[in-house]
C-alpha cells in the first residue's frame, strides 16, 4: 500500500517541483527543447508561467510547508533581484548519466538583470569570450565542481556543470539524433510540465536505490530498466492534476508484465486501505481520498507498431488534497493528553 501510494503521490509531488508545447504560439518552448543535447539520458521541461496560473497548483503551493530561506539564495536574491518564483518563466534541463556520475545542461527563460548577475559571478568566478559570447565560470557552493553560464539573449540563460559550455552551444545536431526526442515531445503537447527518460538513465536502478528500507521492488526495478523510454507529464485540469506516465518497450512481454504488476499494486493498495487495522489508524477522510485516487487510476497497454507501451493515469483532485490538509491539521492541533493519575509534573510546571 505504501509503495503504491508513494508511487502515485510521489509522482505528483515531483511533478510539482516542473506556455504549453503546442503549435499555436509555443515556438519559444519548441526552440528551448530543440537546444537540448541529443545525447541526454533525461530531459525535463516546465512552463512556470502556465503552472502559476493553475488554481490547483496554487492551492498545493499554499498548503505545502514552506522551507526556511537558504542563506546563499537570500544573498543571491538581494544582489541580483532575481526570484525564481516570480521571474522564471520556462525551464528545460537535460541530464546525462555516465556511470555513477550525472551532469546537467539547462536553459531558462525569464527576467534577468544581466549587469547584476554578471557582477556577482565575477566576485568568485571568471569570465572569457568564446564564439562571440561571454561565458562565466563560478565554483559550485560547497563543491569542487564549476558551474558555467552565458546569456543567450536578454531573457534566456544557459548553464551547465559540464566542461565546455561553448562547445555544447555551438554543436551541430543531426536530424536523426533529435528525431526520437521530438517524437516524445510532440506526444506531450499541451502538458506544461513533463520529463522524458531514456533507457541509459537506469530508472529502475535509481528507484531501487532511493526507496526506503522494506519498500523496494526488485521486480518493478528490473522491468523499468527494460523500457526504452519513459515519459511523465502533468497537466492541471479544472480542480485537479492529471498525471500520465508511459513506458515504452520493444518487448510485448515486458509491457504485459509491467501492466500486470501495476494493476497488482493498485489492488493491494486498495485492499490495504480497507483493512480493519488501517481503518482504525487512518483518518477516515484521508483514507477516502487515497481510495478515490487509487480507484480512479487506470493502467492500459498501447501498441505503437515498433514499440509497445504501458500507460498509468492518475487524477489528483482538489478534494483529495483538502482531505489530506484537514487530516494533517487535525493531527497537529490534537488536544494534549491528560496527565495520568498521580502525575503532578504538568500542573507544577504550569504554576512555575
Amino acid at each position: 500500500m505504501a509503495l503504491a501510494a508513494g508511487l502515485l503521490f510521489g509522482t505528483a509531488a515531483a511533478l510539482y517541483t516542473y506556455q504549453q508545447y503546442s503549435p499555436h504560439g509555443s515556438s519559444a518552448n519548441g526552440d528551448l527543447l530543440d537546444l537540448m543535447p541529443p545525447d541526454s539520458s533525461a530531459i525535463f521541461f516546465a512552463d512556470l508561467t502556465q503552472l502559476r496560473s493553475a488554481p490547483f497548483l496554487a492551492q498545493l503551493y499554499a498548503w505545502a510547508p514552506q522551507p526556511e530561506p537558504d542563506e546563499d539564495y537570500t544573498k543571491f536574491l538581494n544582489e541580483t533581484g532575481f526570484d525564481y518564483e516570480r521571474d522564471l518563466n520556462r525551464l528545460a534541463m537535460a541530464f546525462q548519466k555516465t556511470g555513477q556520475d550525472s551532469t546537467f545542461f539547462a536553459l531558462a527563460d525569464g527576467r534577468f538583470d544581466q549587469q547584476k548577475i554578471s557582477a556577482l559571478a565575477l566576485k568568485s568566478g571568471t569570465a572569457e569570450r568564446q564564439g562571440g559570447r561571454e561565458i562565466f565560470e563560478v565554483p559550485e557552493s560547497g563543491e569542487a565542481k564549476k558551474i558555467t553560464f552565458a546569456f543567450l539573449s536578454n531573457d534566456r540563460i544557459a548553464l551547465t556543470d559540464r566542461p565546455n559550455l561553448g562547445q555544447i552551444l555551438s554543436a551541430k545536431k543531426r536530424g536523426e539524433d533529435i528525431a526520437e526526442w521530438r517524437t516524445r515531445f510532440g506526444r506531450l503537447a499541451g502538458s506544461p510540465i513533463f520529463a522524458v527518460i531514456r533507457q541509459e538513465a537506469t530508472p529502475g536502478e535509481t528507484l531501487s536505490s532511493q526507496a526506503p528500507g522494506g519498500f523496494g521492488s526488485p521486480q518493478l526495478s528490473a522491468l523499468l530498466d527494460q523500457l526504452q523510454w519513459i515519459t511523465i507529464a502533468g497537466k492541471p485540469e479544472n480542480d485537479g492534476l492529471r498525471v500520465v506516465a508511459e513506458g515504452e518497450s520493444t518487448s510485448e512481454e515486458t509491457t504485459r508484465q509491467l501492466a500486470d504488476l501495476l494493476n497488482g499494486i493498485l489492488s493491494l493498495a486498495q485492499a490495504g486501505l480497507n483493512d480493519t487495522k488501517t481503518r482504525q489508524q487512518l483518518n477516515p477522510a484521508l483514507r477516502e481520498a487515497y481510495l478515490a485516487v487509487l480507484k480512479g487510476a487506470d493502467v492500459s497497454r498501447l501498441d505503437r507498431g515498433d514499440t509497445k507501451s504501458v500507460r498509468l493515469v492518475v487524477e489528483i483532485t482538489r478534494a483529495s488534497l483538502e482531505s489530506a490538509r484537514r487530516s494533517a491539521a487535525g493531527s497537529t492541533n490534537a488536544v494534549p493528553a491528560k496527565p495520568a493519575p498521580g502525575d503532578t509534573s504538568r500542573a507544577k510546571k504550569g504554576h512555575t
